[in-house]
């Protein structure tokens, strides 16, 4: 699929990051991946990102992270659109992004880089190599080590045609303000900060009404349901959500380093679409909080 095919599918609705299923012993089940990305499509996603980092993709080794992409491009050929995470050494991110393209997915965002610290030219030399190496779009994620200045995005907008994305997870309003200012329509914009949804009237106002909802893992309706009042600015509807869901569901999350991704797995249980364990170093919710997040899920209604 062409870049600027990437760009559209990330300028309007909801985007999602299924998690990956693993079985018992840790090891990934394509099959349930299959029937978690079947149940997922009719809701209305415009696209779902495969091994993201809700998808545990920092703990895939091997040729699993080629089996999770078969498994999702195959699963939603027609359905819904499938953009590849990637990341870590710039060679790593270089394969994987590779064989995404390979696979028939739609683009690849790229995720950030591991461990060591880096200047801004080194960002810069990192993306632009992984943007080289594809034909595809590329979204690239501002997270962590990974921080984009707008000078340096607008170097890479130069140099790279098909990085055509941007998705923040940091939440810095002035430096995401300037980069929009800078950049305009060049690239699409995706807010991407850990259960986005308490941040979306603020980035929408920021000229990023585009989000990617980790809840929609296990609460597909009320996800939509909470974009489609955002999108309308409902913001009777959103204040309800916020106040009855999701900031108790944040008071769970913040206990524990790592929970971000264990809640969703742990919601997905609840629903009756076990996705399985997450891998170390992230941990399970306890007894007590599966509990607390399960009457939070049942006050919404069935799903």
């Amino acid at each position: 699929m062409s870049p600027q095919y990437l760009k559209e599918v990330m300028s309007s609705g909801l985007l999602s990051f299924p998690v990956t299923d693993f079985d018992a012993n840790g090891n990934f089940n394509a099959k349930g991946y299959a029937a978690r990305l079947e149940w997922l499509a009719p809701y209305g996603a415009t696209a779902l990102f495969a091994a993201g980092g809700t998808g545990e993709y920092f703990s895939l080794h091997g040729e699993e992270y080629g089996q999770i992409i078969k498994t999702a491009v195959d699963t939603c050929r027609g359905k819904v659109p499938i953009i590849a995470g990637a990341g870590g050494p710039t060679r790593t991110a270089i394969a994987h992004a590779q064989e995404a393209e390979r696979l028939g997915a739609h683009g690849v965002l790229l995720l950030p880089h591991y461990l060591t610290e880096a200047g801004q030219e080194g960002l810069i030399a990192h993306v632009e190599q992984v943007c080289k190496s594809v034909d595809f779009g590329v979204i690239v994620y501002n997270r962590d080590r990974s921080k984009f200045t707008p000078e340096s995005l607008a170097i890479l907008a130069d140099r790279c045609p098909n990085l055509v994305g941007f998705k923040d997870g940091v939440g810095n309003i002035e430096t995401m303000s300037s980069i929009f200012m800078k950049m305009g329509d060049r690239f699409s914009y995706l807010g991407g900060l850990p259960t986005a949804e308490v941040y979306a009237a603020a980035y929408k106002a920021l000229g990023t009404p585009v989000y990617s909802s980790a809840v929609f893992n296990f609460i597909p309706k009320t996800a939509m349901q909470f974009y489609e009042a955002v999108r309308t600015d409902d913001q009777a509807t959103q204040h309800k959500l916020l106040k009855e869901f999701f900031m108790p569901y944040l008071n769970i999350r913040n206990r524990t380093e790592g929970y971000g991704v264990s809640i969703i797995k742990a919601g997905a249980k609840l629903v009756g679409h076990d996705a399985g364990p997450v891998r170390a170093p992230l941990s399970e919710l306890k007894p007590h909080e599966m509990e607390e997040l399960k009457a939070l899920i049942d006050k919404l209604g069935p799903q």
